[in-house]
């Protein structure tokens, strides 16, 4: 999908031709070619770019997730759109990196983007592909520069189920036990990493529903572990 591009994005990168805003991100041509390794198996983006597996990406930035006309989304990509997260460079650099952060039970199977500067050169391609990308506004570029992945030694806490029950009753008061989901997204059975690393995206408020932000600020990493380890344990 993306050949027919590169030949005009090495011509423009070499004339200076890109907006300076994007050359600030990263290097918009070897993102490109990042693009095709990456994610052309499942997304196209420019000149008539058309559904496939994924949404087209024209016009990402600004956009609300779950939005793009015509693409059936995952109920978990919906909700996140319903909650307000909106695909900026401050939270694609994050999904980028591990999509499982910003949206648990997303369809996208890909297992995420490491190395912080090729992010940083796929987000400027991406970004040429969005209308008016001078006018986006966006963080210092080293805001991109930054590890988002949890320190292991969080991951590798061991929850006690006991305790996490006991800290359960009030996620209860929303979330239910018996795993149905009536508007309220499920919680139950959720692999121990995934909540994890969905509790702490709600702390550093990249994930944007209000209430969830408030109920994570309150937990320490010891409790999020016992809630994962309970939570994991229900069926």
């Amino acid at each position: 999908m993306g050949r027919r591009f590169l030949p005009a994005l090495a011509i423009l990168a070499a004339a200076g031709l890109f907006p300076a805003a994007a050359e600030e991100i990263g290097d918009a041509a070897r993102g490109a070619a990042l693009f095709k390794r990456e994610c052309a198996v499942c997304h196209e983006i420019g000149e008539g770019a058309m559904r496939r597996i994924g949404p087209p990406l024209n016009g990402v930035f600004g956009r609300r997730a779950g939005s793009a006309d015509g693409f059936a989304y995952s109920r978990a990509m919906a909700r996140m759109g319903s909650d307000g997260l909106t695909w900026t460079l401050e939270t694609l650099d994050p999904y980028l990196e591990n999509p499982k952060a910003l949206v648990s039970g997303t369809k996208m199977t890909y297992r995420g983007l490491k190395d912080t500067t090729a992010r940083s050169d796929l987000l400027a391609y991406l970004r040429e592909w969005s209308d008016k990308p001078q006018d986006i506004p966006e963080a210092e570029p080293t805001a991109l520069k930054t590890d988002h992945e949890l320190d292991p030694a969080i991951l590798a806490i061991e929850g006690d189920p006991d305790y996490g029950e006991y800290l359960a009753a009030e996620c209860q008061t929303c979330h239910q036990r018996d795993g149905s989901d009536l508007g309220i997204p499920s919680i139950t059975g959720w692999p121990r990493e995934d909540f994890v690393v969905a509790m702490h995206a709600y702390k550093k408020k990249l994930r944007p529903h209000p209430v969830m932000q408030m109920m994570a600020g309150r937990l320490n990493d010891e409790e999020i572990a016992a809630l994962a380890a309970f939570f994991a344990t229900l069926e």
